[in-house]
């Protein structure tokens, strides 16, 4: 598996600058999470790892290849997998279809839909012919992240994966989280404001404020006044 290596990237969305100066590192076989409040930047720093808005300046590297001039669709196809804050699953599509739509990055010998999704989420086995729409936030969560493993990911990118969801998905979400980093080795990268999910999880934490980076630890600093200071509304 690889890393992740983000190093002094600065965003912008026209005059507002997003991101300030941000650097990050993101290991294999660990799970790297970034919290921090509303509107902080977190979702702009998945944008400019998978290609969706362009950095102003700044690297961004992978598995030691810089990506800035690779579009969105090239990084999938270097393993670099997304599951987007709310789900962005296609409702009249199947579950089946839904999954499969993670062939298109993959070469024709490889499109297959891997045993391990429906061993980390079995409710999807069981509801494949139904459409994507007719299921749960939390069924329509684990379709998004099932989506994103087709795609035989080495980085896994997740926004907030349990707004919204019921605390006995937001369960097993963290058990197939730690299925991948512990037994499959994943890069994962998590951007979350529930902080004891975080804690639960995390090896690495950063916070973010104001497009910034204000605090750097392992996920144990979440304990310390000091650091929840940061997250405070």
């Amino acid at each position: 598996m690889a890393t992740l290596e983000i190093d002094d990237i600065h965003l912008h969305y026209g005059a507002a600058e997003a991101l300030r100066g941000i650097s990050l590192s993101a290991e294999p076989a660990r799970i790297t999470c970034v919290l921090g409040r509303n509107g902080v930047g977190k979702t702009s720093l998945l944008r400019a790892v998978t290609g969706q808005h362009p950095v102003s300046s700044g690297t961004v590297a992978f598995d030691g290849a810089p990506l800035k001039t690779r579009p969105a669709y090239a990084r999938a196809a270097l393993g670099i997998a997304t599951v987007p804050q709310g789900r962005e699953i296609f409702p009249l599509l199947t579950v089946r279809e839904n999954l499969e739509t993670g062939f298109a990055c993959l070469p024709r010998r490889a499109r297959r839909i891997p045993i391990e999704v429906f061993e980390l989420f079995p409710v999807l086995e069981t509801m494949l012919s139904r459409r994507g729409g007719d299921l749960s936030g939390g069924q329509q969560q684990q379709l998004a992240i099932g989506r994103a493993l087709v795609t035989k990911p080495k980085l896994l990118l997740l926004d907030e994966p349990t707004e919204g969801i019921q605390p006995s998905i937001i369960k097993d979400i963290g058990r197939a989280l730690r299925y991948l980093r512990d037994t499959a080795g994943l890069t994962i990268l998590l951007v979350e404001q529930y902080l004891d999910f975080c804690r639960e999880l995390a090896d690495d934490v950063y916070i973010m404020d104001r497009g910034e980076i204000v605090h750097h630890g392992p996920a144990a600093d979440l304990d310390k006044d000091d650091v929840r200071r940061h997250l405070m509304v």
